[in-house]
C-alpha cells in the first residue's frame, strides 16, 4: 500500500468516526476503534477501552439533538503501522425539531476544536488509537427570555 493510500484511509476514517457520531450510531464505531483506544471525556478526564469511549460518546450526545462535525485541515504523519493524524473539528449542536415558524433546528453551541489523532493498522484497515485534543473557541446561543 502506498503513502497516498494511507492518507486516503486515515481521512476517511476520520470522517466515518464523525458521520458515526452525527448519525447517532454508537455502536457502528466499534468499526473505527481500536480495542485499546484512549481519549478524553467532555470534563477532561482520561477514557480507555473502545467499550468505555463508546459509552461515554452515547452519553454526551442528548436524545433530541441534533450533531453535524465539519472537518477539514487533515494533517496526517504516517510511520509504518502507525499515524498521527491532525484536523479541525467544528461540531454544531442543535435540537432535533425545528422552532415553530422555521425551516430546520438553529444551532444552539458550536464548538471548534483541534484534534490530534492517533491510528494504528490492524488486521481490519485503520483503527482510531488516540483521541485528544484543544478547544478552540465556542460560541452559546442564550435561549431567549419569553416576552413579558
Amino acid at each position: 500500500m502506498s503513502l497516498t493510500d494511507d492518507r486516503v484511509e486515515l481521512t476517511q476514517l476520520i470522517y466515518r468516526f464523525c458521520a458515526l457520531m452525527d448519525d447517532g450510531r454508537f455502536a457502528d464505531l466499534r468499526s473505527v476503534l481500536a480495542e485499546g483506544v484512549t481519549a478524553k471525556d467532555p470534563g477532561g478526564a482520561p477514557v480507555a477501552g473502545r467499550d468505555a469511549v463508546i459509552a461515554n460518546a452515547a452519553a454526551a450526545h442528548s436524545p433530541g439533538e441534533r450533531s453535524q462535525h465539519l472537518v477539514h485541515s487533515v494533517l496526517i504523519d504516517v510511520d509504518g503501522d502507525r499515524a498521527g493524524i491532525r484536523a479541525n473539528v467544528v461540531v454544531i449542536l442543535s435540537d432535533d425539531a425545528a422552532p415553530e415558524g422555521a425551516i430546520a433546528p438553529e444551532p444552539k453551541l458550536t464548538i471548534s476544536s483541534c484534534l490530534r489523532y492517533e491510528a494504528v493498522r490492524s488486521p481490519e484497515g485503520w483503527r482510531v488509537s488516540s483521541i485528544d485534543g484543544d478547544l478552540v473557541w465556542a460560541s452559546h446561543k442564550q435561549p431567549q427570555a419569553a416576552p413579558a
